[in-house]
């Protein structure tokens, strides 16, 4: 396919997909993956509507089962070979809202979810690393006014969407479990929670994937389809009057050439390169109906339906279940244990500057040793059970045989370091930065006790605030121990720097940061 982009979209033989594929293929510009699920039909569609077959590939996936979506993304690897992919667009849908009983797939799913949602789930997860290294990638999810509760379609429209606690995904989703939130089957109702789960899933990749990797990812609600095949399970009555509906009561009547047009702008138009983002477009209307909607055949201006034209595209407004992202991740997680998918833990890209990965790998060791002697005494705030726990119940923890190592090893190497570049340092420190001024020791709700008299005594005593003259042996009054530790520095430049005796270090002292005298009360001992 040579210097064209490379498109996988799901749902090409018929619908939204057909005419994305087609508007696609016009451009010139893209190679075409067709994931369908009988490749005969796509054939004899593709020769219909005059696909190019030199930059058109069918490709069969079923996506009632996960086998099969797994042995197509294997087939898309395959023929890349090694060219990034540069959209992946989830189209395929399934809508039996007619349904007494709930259908399941091959893996003992139920059907709606597992078709709108869950295979596309899987599918990003295998085909995302493909993206990594395209100029422009883009993962579309195609979203629908009925997964979002805040316009009339989507909450004013019994079932209204809504996945409550994800009991149903949490429980494994395994027949009889039926609904995401584990209660009764509602054919309408599962393919709108599975159209909110889309959206939100593209917000959780947005928020996981978008700064790491570059990959735009967006959901987008294309208008209502009303004489699309994705009706062919409603009965005959409605799918004569319902588009009639649509366009000449509501307005929201949009037709399969122009919503094919829609997604083709969310893969195209480089204004939706933005991640995050819900697109919709001011079409149709949703006043001013009557005689002008009969004279131009339902196509007058307004929100939500067929017309507006390219420019009309907006960033649309999400409902607070889509933005709810502590569910959206609760969702990501169950989600995953159901497709057994693993998904990229990647980490921020770092500068290949030879210098920098020595100063890197220094920091790193040095971060690395200071948390090891921090960690390795004491635990403040928690008991091994999770109970919390007072200062004066701490105690030391155990050190393994991989740390205890760490630490020897870790002295000798600090031994060489303290009598070379550590006295320099030390010296400079001192010297330089000076006492920690009294304002960032001061403004402690609660006692505290200086760190090294913390680590070294790790039973506390109780402790008061108290001021001046009164302070008891075992206080040490705020000021004290800044005069203790300037000892030090009026030692001769040359014995801090070029001695050969270690440096004396002051004996730890507790200290206790107090009020102003004309506010310190005393304070009740710790327990």
């Amino acid at each position: 396919f040579g210097d064209k982009k490379l498109v996988v979209i799901t749902g090409t033989s018929s619908g939204l997909g057909r005419k994305t594929a087609l508007s696609l293929l016009r451009t010139k510009e893209y190679h075409v993956i067709g994931a369908v699920r009988d490749i005969d039909k796509m054939e004899a569609v593709a020769e219909v509507d005059g696909f190019d077959p030199d930059h058109f590939t069918p490709m069969q996936c079923e996506l009632n089962d996960f086998s099969s979506v797994k042995d197509f993304c294997q087939r898309v690897h395959e023929f890349r070979l090694g060219k990034p992919i540069d959209r992946l667009i989830c189209n395929a849908g399934v809508y039996q809202p007619s349904l007494p009983y709930p259908k399941w797939s091959a893996d003992n799913h139920e059907q709606t979810m597992q078709i709108n949602y869950l295979s596309h789930f899987l599918m990003i997860s295998e085909l995302m690393p493909c993206m990594f290294d395209a100029s422009d990638p883009r993962i579309t999810v195609v979203g629908s006014v009925t997964g979002n509760d805040n316009t009339v379609g989507g909450g004013g429209v019994y079932p209204i969407a809504d996945l409550h606690e994800l009991d149903g995904l949490k429980a494994g989703f395994n027949n009889p479990i039926a609904m995401a939130d584990g209660y009764s089957f509602d054919g309408a109702k599962a393919y709108k929670d599975s159209k909110l789960c889309l959206m939100m899933l593209a917000n959780t990749l947005h928020a996981k994937y978008h700064k790491l990797t570059g990959i735009s990812f967006s959901s987008l609600y294309p208008g209502c389809i009303a004489e699309s095949p994705l009706f062919r399970e409603k009965r005959a009555w409605f799918r004569q009057y319902f588009p009639v509906f649509m366009r000449f009561i509501t307005g929201g009547f949009v037709g399969e050439e122009e919503a094919g047009q829609r997604l083709f702008q969310v893969a195209h138009d480089p204004r939706c390169r933005k991640s995050g983002v819900y697109w919709g477009w001011n079409g149709g209307p949703r006043e001013g109906r009557g005689t002008e909607a009969l004279e131009k055949g339902g196509q007058i201006s307004g929100g939500g339906g067929a017309g507006g034209g390219w420019d009309s595209l907006f960033e649309n407004d999400q409902s607070a279940k889509v933005l709810d992202m502590d569910l959206a991740m609760d969702l990501f997680k169950y989600s995953q244990e159901i497709t057994q998918t693993e998904w990229p833990d990647l980490k921020q890209v770092t500068s290949p500057c030879p210098t920098l990965k020595v100063v890197s790998a220094v920091s790193k060791y040095m971060i690395a040793k200071e948390e090891m002697k921090r960690m390795q005494d004491v635990r403040p705030g928690f008991n091994a059970d999770g109970t919390p726990i007072v200062l004066s119940e701490l105690a030391p923890k155990k050190v393994g045989t991989v740390k205890k190592t760490a630490l020897v090893a870790d002295r000798l190497v600090m031994k060489v370091w303290k009598h070379t570049v550590g006295r320099v340092k030390r010296f400079l420190g001192r010297r330089v930065l000076g006492q920690i001024p009294d304002t960032a020791l001061e403004g402690s709700y609660h006692p505290t006790t200086a760190g090294k008299a913390a680590n070294k005594n790790l039973k506390a005593p109780p402790l008061e605030v108290v001021n001046g003259d009164d302070a008891p042996s075992s206080v040490v009054v705020n000021g004290a121990a800044k005069k203790e530790g300037q000892t030090l520095l009026e030692q001769e430049i040359a014995d801090v720097v070029f001695s050969s005796d270690e440096i004396a270090e002051p004996e730890p002292t507790e200290e206790v940061i107090s009020t102003p005298q004309e506010e310190t009360a005393e304070l009740p001992a710790f327990s």
